[in-house]
């Protein structure tokens, strides 16, 4: 599969989707943000999820970079 079909495939299954898929998603996308101030906060946040230890704080807050998803959708 390609990253925009795993990327609109967990956007559909979000909530059924493990939490690292969807980290291991948002640092594919993270390159490919224009701003290095976006890539630098964008690398801060999925740090942030990694060192958490529960499956359900992960899920919250990788829902709130659900926007970085959406514009990779979005054709950059």
């Amino acid at each position: 599969m390609t990253l925009k079909e795993n990327t609109r495939e967990v956007l559909q299954q979000f909530d059924a989707t493990n939490s690292d898929r969807i980290i291991g998603i948002l640092s594919q996308i993270q390159p490919q943000l224009k701003s290095s101030l976006t890539r630098d906060y964008l690398g801060g946040k999925i740090q942030g999820i990694r060192d958490v230890t529960t499956e359900s704080e992960k899920k919250k807050m990788c829902r709130a970079l659900i926007p970085y998803l959406e514009w990779y959708l979005q054709g950059n």
